[in-house]
């Protein structure tokens, strides 16, 4: 049985063009700094991206840890919102590891930080306070994308407070190439950014952090006290290549794959979904609450695995996905909701 797996675009396994690469990459010792195709990776990625530089780490969590402490300092703190990854998700790496504080505020209904809420945050020039040092955004932001003007707006805030900025742009192409530009259009705005290579553009492993060649530099020494120093990397990097080479236009087929699942759900019986959010790969669905227990089981038996027992999922398109299994997706939740309401 096909297996249609909705809970993450992580789950995706790199294409053969990717599979190719890794086995043909040409290697060396990236700590030493010779991998050639780890160096070529980071070129690419930060002139894909308009910085100086670029650094290939192991995870979009280590990248946005790695981004914090290089901004940052022990008994900083930075801004970012109550559900951002780089505040909820990563296990409190900033704080643990960099005893850097963070000062989250709730988002705004399109994933935006209200600018004047972070202006009333920012604290005062006084030894009570820790020093803010960082505004942290993230785009796309549960799938949601952050207008342009938005980012232009926040970019001359932080500047005029004295701020550096951090985009977990994990999913920064999906928010490109839903705006209809290129992704610099959105980078120019930030001082330094992250971006998965294993969300949605299918690599195996690895983010790219993009920034300054000062920034990168130190945050390489970073990447290698919290054990992020890798050798013949280029296996890895060379699929990350290929990530930012073939696998960026196609994302709007994931776009057009979550839009039809969406408007698909939303016409069956106890499922619910706001139309309005589904801007990207990413829909989130609401149960009644006496269908939620069995949904799970129920699509396994079909090959689909969604996230299990909430009434809230967040169901994820990606490469792998096809039209017609978003069909049989479809087709299935209404046969789950016509057995619940014989029952």
């Amino acid at each position: 049985m096909r297996t249609i797996d909705l809970r993450s675009d992580t789950v995706t396994l790199p294409s053969p063009t990717m599979r190719r690469a890794m086995a043909e990459a040409e290697l060396g010792d990236d700590v030493y700094g010779e991998d050639p195709t780890v160096n070529k990776l980071e070129s690419l990625a930060a002139e894909k991206l308009d910085k100086e530089a670029a650094l290939f780490v192991s995870s979009g969590t280590q990248s946005n840890l790695v981004a914090v402490l290089t901004h940052c300092t022990r008994g900083d703190e930075y801004i970012v919102g109550q559900n951002a990854h780089t505040y909820r998700y990563e296990a409190g790496g900033a704080a643990v590891l960099g005893s850097i504080q963070p000062q989250p505020l709730d988002f705004e209904p399109d994933g935006t930080l209200d600018l004047a809420k972070v202006k009333a945050a920012i604290k005062p020039d006084d030894y009570h306070f820790a020093r803010t040092r960082l505004l942290c955004l993230e785009n796309t932001q549960a799938g949601k994308v952050l207008p342009l003007d938005y980012q232009a707006e926040a970019g001359a805030f932080a500047r005029a407070h004295n701020l550096a900025t951090h985009l977990d742009g994990a999913r920064i192409f999906n928010a490109a190439v839903k705006q209809g530009v290129d992704v610099t259009e959105i980078t120019r705005h930030f001082d330094s950014v992250s971006v998965c290579l294993s969300k949605g553009l299918a690599a195996p492993v690895g983010s790219v952090l993009c920034g300054p060649a000062e920034f990168i530099k130190e945050a390489r020494r970073w990447r290698k006290m919290v054990g992020g120093g890798m050798r013949q990397a280029g296996v890895l990097a060379a699929a990350g290549i290929i990530a930012l080479t073939e696998m960026v236009e196609r994302l709007h087929e994931d776009h057009l794959n979550a839009r039809r699942l969406a408007e698909g759900l939303a016409n069956i019986p106890g499922f619910y979904v706001d139309l309005n959010t589904v801007q990207t790969n990413m829909v989130f669905l609401s149960l009644a609450d006496s269908l939620v227990d069995a949904f799970g089981p129920f699509m396994a038996k079909r090959g689909i695995i969604v996230s299990k027992g909430s009434t809230s999922l967040r169901l994820v398109t990606h490469y792998g996905i096809e039209a017609a299994d978003i069909e049989l997706v479809i087709q299935s939740a209404v046969e789950y909701s016509a057995q619940f309401s014989l029952n």
